[in-house]
């Protein structure tokens, strides 16, 4: 029976190619974009799932509140962990990781300038990293590799990168800054697997002087601690929530003199309406569930992207079954006599359906098959634009050919359901007597008209979607940023020269094609040093705040021209002026401070060995330090020479004339030659770091892209079958017309009204859709665009034109058909 079914199926779409053609590419694409949404979804969902016991580990994140200034980040105080594992039995061990920055390594002492490299990716860790956060090792123990104060575990990336073919593990590498060379104890081997932290290098934390000088501190942040609980501790949310509400009790006790010491009594702190809590997030969650937590270690994705592109692959999916059903129906009058003869002869109901779902499966089986020919092909391609290393073997490991399977049944289901029922409902009698089936009755045709709004509905929305999102992301290049990002090129490393920065900015300057430079601690897009501050009131300008949190750079007098910041009142840093206990504060900072006129008000520092107080001597316009996605906050520029703070690296912001750029270059890479002849320049543009904030933002805009794009090619696809079957139904209707003179344009109109009416229908539909979707995609965004009509009317008129082109390409052959043919058609 099933070999019958099978061999009917097989010769009803040989004998109705088109159709059998039209189903079997849209069921193809639509499997395609499923399968590769499917892979990228797994693969967001495997994060750090390869670690052993990894549902008892959890990332110690803080949640502050200083003024009117509240974070949530993914770093601690240095103690933390310690005092936690001290305090709750519950919580068994603690590992903490802190990133150190730009480092140059070597292999050899003597080694070359070409073989010296800038390295990014160096973490320094507890001794117990890799025994809590289990990474793959292919030689070493994890129990000791790193125990000895200058031990350095590599990847194997970087083993071959420095050692070659040679074997790592004894061998010595060089880290600028450190005397003592770092013996090599182990190799992280490779694992397709991904992890939220992401590394080049491990060496021992206590080589960090920083978080040796602060282990007394809780309110130095910048630190990432992991927590690992007891076996059998129950882990589930309830549980985490009943040991997080021990930890205010434990903060009381432990941070009370670490913020007397800085000059903030924590009680008063408190009362003010303070917040210092620290919360457990469970390792699990810390990719796809860190959205509003701040961190500059992890790989955090987003759970709202996954979501997004799940409910595309589920309506991509159903345009294409979508497309199956339709032409599956109209085109029912042509197999009315077969299954009027099957129930004759004796054919129940249900073998009819069978029959139908037996040629739903066949494409549906094939489809599958072409679909993952499509997706090996493509897969290289989506990696690159979603920045991601998905292999193609996800689709077997740990049972994923179930749901390829799957797929190709619920493909099977959906497409061939409709149909099924519908066309085995036929009445033999009716039908064999040549009265017209319902195939093209008002119900049926009013269905498959639904079918066509629903499929260019959810294309219209996709396109909608994709117009917001760039222009989103164009208004991120146009929008003023309070700065001119223009032209500046950013030297990283400049603290290698050590003492001869100045004198280094200084030929700088003397350049021809150097407008001026800058020696700076941070710029924008790279984040900046926070502590707080109390504004001290004076006559008339109470009530002032309490204390508020300022962000800030060290900086030279050359900063603000260089950036091209302008300043509201007041003046800048001069070299004529002790600026030591001087600052320039922004707009907004001046704002939550409270006073009437800042110029010649104090700000006192409460931290440090002495109160120490700084008087305002200019407001700066707001400018952006972090991406549109968050607003601006109060931010201040302190003179290099206060030595407010310390920081270990230093930049060089060059602003330049425009013209040759690689001539340029060369003379400031020259330069550089003969002030460290031994560190390589590390430089970039500012304008392209500012645009690496949106990269992420860039990529997801670019997948709603082409799948939108897909989607429309389905659903013209169903279009381009319907119009052919229309035609087909009407061609003798043609024929009469031409012969009683209609034109040409006539009978395209004729064709074609219906089908537009349709479209306007999923316009009108579509559009409160995306701007629903949309909404609430921009309330990421602090500053954003208003979406306006044109973007609405431009997602139409393309479906529109698209699907224009679609029904008026064969409208206009029909038109121009010889009507005696279409006569003498029977």
């Amino acid at each position: 029976m099933i070999r019958n079914y099978l061999k009917t199926a097989w010769r009803n779409a040989a004998r109705n190619r088109a159709q059998a053609f039209i189903n079997l590419f849209g069921l193809t694409l639509g499997m395609a974009c499923v399968m590769l949404i499917a892979l990228f979804i797994k693969h967001e969902y495997q994060y750090d799932r390869h670690f052993a016991d990894a549902d008892r580990i959890f990332r110690v994140n803080i949640n502050g509140k200083m003024g009117e200034e509240e974070f949530y980040a993914g770093y601690t105080p240095p103690p933390a962990g310690r005092t936690l594992v001290e305090t709750f039995p519950e919580i068994e061990s603690y590992t903490r990781l802190y990133r150190p920055g730009q480092q140059i390594v070597h292999a050899g002492e003597d080694t070359n300038q070409e073989a010296r490299f800038n390295e990014q990716g160096i973490l320094g860790v507890d001794s117990n990293f890799l025994q809590v956060l289990t990474y793959p090792l292919r030689v070493g123990d994890r129990s000791t590799c790193l125990s000895d104060p200058h031990s350095i575990v590599l990847t194997e990336a970087m083993a071959k990168k420095y050692f070659g073919d040679t074997a790592p593990v004894g061998q010595s590498l060089f880290i600028e800054g450190d005397e003592q060379p770092y013996t090599v104890t182990g190799v992280v081997a490779y694992t397709p697997f991904p992890s939220s932290l992401t590394f080049d290098f491990l060496i021992p934390i206590t080589n960090a002087e920083n978080v040796r000088y602060f282990d007394w501190s809780w309110v130095w942040l910048n630190v990432a601690t992991y927590v690992k609980s007891k076996d059998q501790v129950p882990t589930d949310a309830a549980a985490i929530k009943r040991l997080e509400a021990k930890f205010p009790a434990m903060m009381r006790q432990h941070a009370v003199s670490a913020f007397k010491r800085i000059g903030q009594p924590y009680d008063e702190f408190l009362k003010k309406g303070g917040k210092w809590d620290l919360s457990l997030q469970p390792l699990l969650d810390v990719h796809l569930y860190s959205a509003d937590i701040t961190s500059a270690v992890t790989d955090q994705g987003s759970i709202k992207t996954v979501y997004f592109f799940a409910i595309i692959a589920l309506f991509i999916l159903l345009l294409a079954c979508v497309n199956f059903m339709n032409l599956s129906t109209a085109g029912a009058s042509k197999r009315a006599k077969e299954i009027g003869v099957r129930k004759v002869i004796g054919s129940t109901r249900q073998q009819v359906a069978r029959q139908f779902f037996a040629e739903a499966l066949i494409l549906s089986l094939l489809a599958c098959m072409m679909a993952l020919a499509l997706v090996y092909w493509t897969l290289p391609y989506f990696n690159q634009i979603a920045d991601k290393s998905i292999a193609f073997e996800m689709l077997w490991s740990a049972g994923g050919w179930v749901y390829v399977a799957l797929l190709a049944l619920v493909c099977t289901l959906l497409a061939g359901s409709y149909p099924a029922f519908y066309l085995s409902a036929f009445k033999p009698v009716a039908v064999l007597k040549g009265q017209k089936t319902s195939a093209s009755s008002a119900g049926n045709k009013g269905i498959r008209s639904g079918l066509i709004v629903f499929q260019f509905t959810i294309s219209i929305a996709l396109v909608i979607c994709t117009l917001v999102v760039y222009q989103q992301l164009k208004y991120t290049q146009i929008h003023d940023l309070g700065l001119d990002k223009e032209n500046v090129l950013v030297i990283s490393n400049s603290e290698r020269l050590g003492s001869q920065q100045g004198s280094f900015k200084e030929e700088l300057k003397g350049l021809s094609m150097v407008k001026n430079a800058s020696i700076t601690t941070s710029l924008p897009g790279r984040g900046a040093f926070g502590d707080f501050y109390v504004p001290l009131p004076s006559a008339g300008d109470e009530p002032v705040a309490k204390d508020i949190t300022l962000n800030s750079y060290l900086t030279d007098a050359d900063f603000i021209e260089t950036m091209g910041i302008s300043l509201v009142v007041g003046r800048n840093f001069t070299d004529g002026y002790d600026d030591t206990r001087t600052v320039l504060i922004n707009e907004t900072a001046a704002k939550r401070m409270g006073y009437k006129n800042p110029i010649g008000k104090f700000i006192k520092y409460p931290g440090g060995n002495a109160a120490e107080s700084y008087q305002i001597i200019g407001v700066m316009k707001d400018f952006h330090t972090e991406s549109l996605h968050n607003p601006i906050q109060p931010f201040a520029l302190f003179h290099e020479s206060s030595h407010t703070y310390e920081e270990p690296f230093s930049n060089i912001a060059i602003r330049i004339m425009p013209g040759e750029l690689s001539s340029t270059i060369q003379q400031i890479s020259g330069l550089w030659q003969s002030f460290s002849p031994d560190a390589p320049l590390e430089y970039a543009f500012l304008r392209e770091e500012l645009a690496m904030q949106y990269a992420s933002d860039q990529r997801t805009a670019e997948i709603i892209g082409i799948f939108s794009m897909l989607s429309i090619v389905i659903a013209c696809i169903g279009l381009l079958g319907l119009v052919i079957f229309a035609t087909q139904l009407r061609t003798k209707e043609i024929g009469i017309r031409k012969v009683l003179g209609a034109t040409e344009g006539s009978i395209v109109r004729l064709l074609s009204k219906d089908f537009m009416k349709l479209i306007g229908l999923a316009i009108l539909i579509a559009s409160p859709i995306a701007w629903w979707a949309m909404n609430n995609w921009l309330e990421d965004f602090a500053y954003r665009i208003t979406m306006e009509w044109w973007m609405f009317a431009a997602a139409g008129f393309t479906a529109l034109a698209i699907a224009m082109a679609t029904v008026g390409f064969q409208a206009v052959k029909a038109a121009m058909a010889n009507p005696v043919e279409s006569l003498r058609d029977e």
